[in-house]
């Protein structure tokens, strides 16, 4: 029963849509009509400004974070905290208030791996680390998306995380993929925007 009940509260606090309420209470406006249709923190930055990208991505990924801390405090064993941080980035994807259509979980797969393992951020930090260069140097942030996951997936390995931790973080990361095929597909035929700088 505890693994039910932690999925489903990571489910929940992962379906906070973070960025389509940030748009709709300071613009009035519904983010899945510009850009990309995304909620999340990359496209709410090309309508908003970096500032409201940073300050979503950081919810975003404190969401998933919490909701591992939060299990790992009653007592939950590694199995179940990573699936209830699995199940956030489920949420965050496809959060019930939103008809199931929301974002691609980058920020709070981040949150959810900087939190495995009582607060071991050094697999999140790193993957961050290698999202930002892969960034800068294709100006491809779907790219250093994918490219940072696997890489904190792969930095569990070298940590000596957990099991359970090392095969959903590579679960999160295979997901992400998926929720960026069009960018994938848009890559492919030259037309994906890269960053400005």
């Amino acid at each position: 029963m505890g693994f039910v009940l932690w999925a489903l509260v990571g489910y929940l606090a992962g379906s906070c849509p973070t960025g389509y309420l940030v748009v709709r209470l300071f613009r009035g406006d519904d983010i899945r009509s510009f850009g990309s249709g995304n909620i999340g923190a990359t496209n709410v930055g090309r309508l908003m400004g970096k500032k409201w990208a940073v300050g979503v991505a950081a919810f975003d990924m404190f969401k998933g974070g919490v909701v591992v801390l939060a299990a790992w405090l009653c007592g939950a064993d590694a199995a179940i905290q990573a699936a209830a941080g699995f199940c956030a980035v489920l949420g965050h994807n496809f959060p019930l208030w939103l008809g199931f259509r929301g974002g691609k979980g980058v920020s709070t797969t981040y949150g959810v791996v900087g939190f495995y393992d009582f607060f071991c951020p050094w697999a999140a930090l790193l993957g961050g680390a290698v999202w930002f260069a892969v960034m800068k140097g294709t100006k491809y942030v779907s790219i250093a998306s994918m490219a940072g996951l696997f890489a904190a997936a792969c930095f569990t390995i070298v940590f000596r995380m957990p099991l359970p931790y090392t095969a959903a973080a590579f679960a999160m990361a295979a997901l992400s993929v998926w929720r960026h095929r069009g960018n994938i597909q848009r890559i492919r035929e030259g037309t994906e925007l890269k960053v400005k700088s």
